[in-house]
C-alpha cells in the first residue's frame, strides 16, 4: 500500500511542477512541461496536449502565421501605448520605467510579487526613480479568464486585485476553466455577480487583452515573467540584487524626473 501511495504523490508532484513550468513559459504546453520533467519521454509519441487555444477566445487551434519580433527594441518601441490604459505605478517622468509581463497562474510571478516587488516599490518606485508598469500575458485558459476580471476591477483596486489572485492562487488555478474561484477572488475587492458575468462579454475589452499579449511577443516577452528595465529585455525572475545593478547605473545616466537613458 504505502509503495502505491508513494507513486501516487510522486505522480502528483511531477504533474504540479509541469503545470507550474506551462503556466509560466508562452512557448511552452502542458506536454512539452511534462517531457521536460521527464515523465513523458521526449519523441515517445505520448501527448496529453489540447489544441492550441486563445487565452481569451474559443478552444480551437487555428495556424499561426509567423511572428515578427523587433530586435533591440527602443525605448520608445517598449512604452508605445497599448489599447487599454497602462496600469502603472510611480510617477509619470520617473528616470527608469520597469515593466513586467505576468501571467495569474505563474508561480515565478507569485514569488516576484511576494518577495521581491514590496523592496521594489518601497526602494525606487515610492521615492519617484521607478515608473513600474504592469503588462497581462496570461498564459492558459484559466488565467486569461482571470485576466479578463483582473480588468473589470476598478482601476483604483487593479493593483490590489493582482495581489489577491497571485498570493491565492491555490484557490482558484486549474487546467480548465472555472468561474466561481476566480469570481470568489474578485469579490473581494467588491465586484458583484452582475458585474463579473458582464466582462466575459465585454468583447472589445477581450480583444484589448489580446493585443496587448501580442505586442509583448513582438517586443521578444516569450514566458512570465518577463521585463523591461528601460528598454533593457530580462526573460527570468529577478531579485533586488539585480534591479539594483541594472537600475543604479541608469540612474547616475540620467539629469532628473523625465530623463532616461536608453540601453543595448
Amino acid at each position: 500500500m504505502l509503495p502505491s501511495i508513494s507513486r501516487q504523490s510522486a505522480a502528483a508532484g511531477v504533474l504540479l511542477a509541469a503545470f507550474a513550468l506551462a503556466a509560466c513559459s508562452g512557448e511552452t504546453s502542458l506536454g512539452e512541461a511534462l517531457q521536460a520533467t521527464g515523465a513523458v519521454p521526449a519523441g515517445s509519441g505520448a501527448s496529453i496536449d489540447q489544441p492550441e487555444f486563445n487565452p481569451f477566445g474559443d478552444a480551437v487551434s487555428t495556424p499561426k502565421p509567423a511572428r515578427q519580433v523587433i530586435q533591440n527594441p527602443s525605448l520608445a518601441e517598449v512604452l508605445k501605448p497599448g489599447p487599454l490604459p497602462e496600469m502603472a505605478l510611480g510617477r509619470d517622468d520617473a528616470p527608469v520605467t520597469i515593466v513586467e509581463y505576468a501571467s495569474l497562474t505563474c508561480p515565478y510571478c507569485r514569488k516576484f510579487h511576494l518577495e521581491t516587488f514590496p523592496k521594489l516599490k518601497r526602494e525606487y518606485i515610492d521615492t519617484g526613480k521607478v515608473r513600474f508598469i504592469l503588462r497581462e500575458f496570461p498564459i492558459g485558459l484559466q488565467s486569461g479568464a482571470a485576466t479578463i476580471a483582473l480588468r473589470c476591477a476598478p482601476q483604483e483596486r487593479y493593483f490590489e486585485l493582482f495581489g489577491k489572485f497571485l498570493e491565492q492562487q491555490a484557490r482558484w488555478v486549474s487546467q480548465e476553466v472555472r468561474h466561481e474561484p476566480i469570481f470568489k477572488i474578485a469579490a473581494q475587492v467588491g465586484m458583484t455577480r452582475p458585474q463579473f458575468d458582464a466582462c466575459y462579454e465585454n468583447q472589445g475589452m477581450i480583444d484589448a487583452l489580446k493585443a496587448i499579449k501580442d505586442r509583448g511577443r513582438t517586443l521578444g516577452v516569450i514566458g512570465t515573467p518577463n521585463f523591461f528595465i528601460n528598454n533593457r529585455l530580462v526573460k527570468t525572475v529577478i531579485g533586488m540584487e539585480e534591479i539594483r545593478e541594472m537600475v543604479e547605473p541608469m540612474l547616475a545616466n540620467s539629469s532628473g524626473p523625465g530623463k532616461v537613458t536608453a540601453t543595448r
